[in-house]
């Protein structure tokens, strides 16, 4: 019966999935079936011929291999390995360059023979590529063929560099990159112009005639592409869903990026539920959004055609469900983010009491206060809140060159129509000159223009801030250090990060704390300064009686909203105070236009916000909601 189950629930999934909690635990569990393979085969004095990957996605499985090669005596001397691809052109040192990730992340750290290792060539002339492709697949063909292909997938649905238009029966070659495959590798390269258009790679036949593919993907930015793959049809416009011919195939996922398969996004389409609170508002907003129609006008039959039978039976007459949640979606709505004053506040997102509260708005870039809640920034200085913002990093490598020498040029000739020496500040100006134009993709800035991109993110932070309404004794500059390496990598965060926060939080006391939730790229900005902030609370939660009264709240950034069943708290903007957020967004000129790490969206930040608060209005608008110009949404965390 379990089995029958089973099935019964991933009748929309069209090859195996195993879904873990979280990526460490993926990642654990794909290592141990390597070394698992190693062991076997080297005990039976065979080679094993493993099909590797690059990229954020295999790093865990990698460090858990090598921590089994020195702890546990994992041994790679029989151990041949070939690298689904490789950019073109590159050189093997470059720091891009897959030559340098295997090296750095597993190679230099186990025994294998180096003349085991094959990874596509970056360097040749191009008329050579298309006999090293040649001579690519014959190697492996010679040793038996691939034992087993590790995948990710990036957002494309390509697998290695196999973009869409891939043929189920291509062979390795060289691949011209898809636009958004070279967006998402921007960062690597310090901006998309220095990302290759080209790349070796195996194909989508050279993988399958692995004799065992296990494809990996973790974090909720990857759901919607696993979707595809898993449920969707064969198609050459996502290559991953050829995978759906392979008898040997599994797919190996944390829970955010199996979040959108049918079994976990709408499981009523696929089973007997149980019926809480958040699964049954999930549930009718999605039916009313489905059938474009407000709450209040969805039937009986609307239900029962749509797999929400068991709902009604249990829980109906469904008006009354209707009116439930309806009632639910309503009471999220507040002009008083802050809580309003005097009232009664138990139908209402946030207390009555203190009727002024402290507020910290910690924004992890110099921007993402006033782009992601600029309105309800405003909207609590404006009821008389004690507003603090906190800017958690400098946001130094999000500028452009040519700022920092404009910005150098203008304090040269200030000093100068002053009547002050800038002999001092000539010499660095003229440094600067000289280094710009041999930089590097990637290079490491000088600590003056470090400094100068610094100074460039703080003035605009604290303009924009200033336009909020803050006093400048409100307005906080932390400048965390697991950010300042003057990389686009950084460090991992440490204690020093946690209590420089907690030292913020102790001198202010909030009795609300404004935090970015936005999780989607699990090794992002976002979740490193938000798991800094839980970190300090959880702390000070043990001596501290003022954290028992504070309360978290997630926004997010200009690219993602929550989803509408997810939202505790929504904060109506009126016309007025769009345009006055937008005028805030507007004090951040280094980030307008053209920032330098736009991602694949090419609208100007403040265009995304608007937008984003828009259709978070439009959304409650077509549930039966009263129509506002916008909404900004908020999600409370239990920490």
């Amino acid at each position: 019966m379990a089995r029958l189950n089973l099935l019964e629930e991933t009748r929309y999934e069209k090859l195996p999935v195993t879904v873990y909690a979280n990526q460490q635990e993926g990642s654990l569990a794909v290592a141990q079936r390597i070394a698992g393979l190693i062991k076997d085969k080297t005990a039976k004095g065979e080679h094993t011929v493993l099909g590797l990957a690059t990229g954020v996605t295999p790093i865990q499985v990698y460090a858990e291999l090598v921590r089994q090669h020195r702890e546990e005596g994992l041994s790679f001397k029989n151990v041949i390995t070939f690298n689904l691809d490789e950019y073109y052109p590159m050189q093997p040192d470059a720091a891009q360059s897959y030559v340098t990730f295997m090296n750095e992340n597993l190679f230099a750290h186990v025994d294998i023979d180096p003349a085991n290792v094959h990874i596509p060539d970056g360097t040749l002339d191009q008329e050579a590529v298309a006999a090293f492709c040649l001579a690519y697949e014959k190697k492996i063909t010679e040793l038996g063929g691939l034992d087993l292909q590790i995948l990710g997938i990036g957002r494309t649905g390509h697998i290695g560099f196999n973009e869409p238009g891939s043929a189920p029966n291509s062979g390795t070659r060289l691949v011209t990159l898809d636009d958004l495959t070279r967006n998402d590798a921007s960062r690597d390269f310090g901006g998309k112009q220095n990302v290759p258009t080209k790349a070796i790679t195996m194909g989508i036949g050279t993988i399958f005639k692995a004799r065992e593919i296990i494809l990996m993907a973790w974090s909720q930015k990857k759901a919607s592409i696993i979707k595809k793959a898993v449920e969707g049809e064969m198609s050459g416009d996502v290559p991953a869903t050829y995978l759906q011919l392979s008898d040997n195939v599994e797919f190996v996922l944390d829970a955010p990026a199996a979040s959108s398969l049918t079994r976990f996004d709408t499981p009523w389409l696929v089973k007997d539920c149980v019926w809480e609170n958040g699964l049954k508002k999930k549930a009718v907003i999605w039916l009313a959004d489905t059938l474009d129609k407000p709450i209040l006008k969805l039937t009986e039959e609307d239900y029962n055609n749509h797999g929400m039978a068991q709902l009604a039976v249990e829980q109906g007459p469904v008006y009354n469900i209707n009116i439930d949640i309806f009632n639910q979606l309503q009471h999220t709505i507040t002009g008083w983010p802050g809580g309003k004053p005097d009232s009664d506040d138990s139908q209402r997102p946030e207390r009555a009491q203190p009727a002024r509260k402290r507020s910290i708005i910690f924004s992890p870039h110099p921007d993402d206060d006033v782009i992601s809640m600029g309105g309800t920034f405003i909207r609590l200085v404006d009821q008389g809140h004690d507003v603090h913002v906190a800017y958690q990093t400098s946001g130094n490598t999000a500028v452009w060159d040519d700022d920092v020498l404009r910005f150098v040029e203008f304090a040269i000739d200030f000093n100068e129509s002053i009547g002050d020496d800038s002999s001092k500040l000539k010499k660095v100006y003229e440094d600067m000159r000289a280094f710009i134009p041999t930089k590097q993709p990637n290079q490491v800035d000088t600590k003056e223009i470090r400094d100068v991109k610094g100074f460039i993110r703080k003035t605009e932070a604290i303009s924009g801030a200033r336009y909020a309404g803050l006093e400048d004794d409100h307005i906080h500059f932390m400048a965390l250090p697991f950010y300042e390496t003057g990389k686009i990598k950084k460090n991992t965060a440490g204690e020093a990060d946690i209590l420089l926060t907690m030292e913020l939080l102790q001198k202010v006391k909030p009795q609300q704390v404004f935090a970015a939730g936005d999780f989607a790229d699990p090794n992002g900005t976002h979740l490193v300064c938000f798991n800094i902030i839980i970190a300090a609370l959880k702390r000070l939660r043990e001596t501290e009686d003022w954290v028992k009264d504070c309360w978290l709240w997630m926004y997010r950034g200009a690219w993602l909203e929550f989803e509408i069943h997810e939202i505790e708290m929504a904060v109506p903007l009126s016309p007025q105070e769009v345009i006055r957020k937008r005028n805030a967004i507007f004090k951040h000129q280094s980030q307008k236009d053209r920032p330098v790490f736009p991602g694949d969206d090419a609208r100007e930040f403040w265009v995304r916000a608007e937008d984003r608060t828009r259709e978070t209005a439009h959304a409650y608008d077509k549930l039966g909601m009263a129509e506002y110009e916008a909404m900004e949404a908020f999600v409370r965390y239990m920490y």
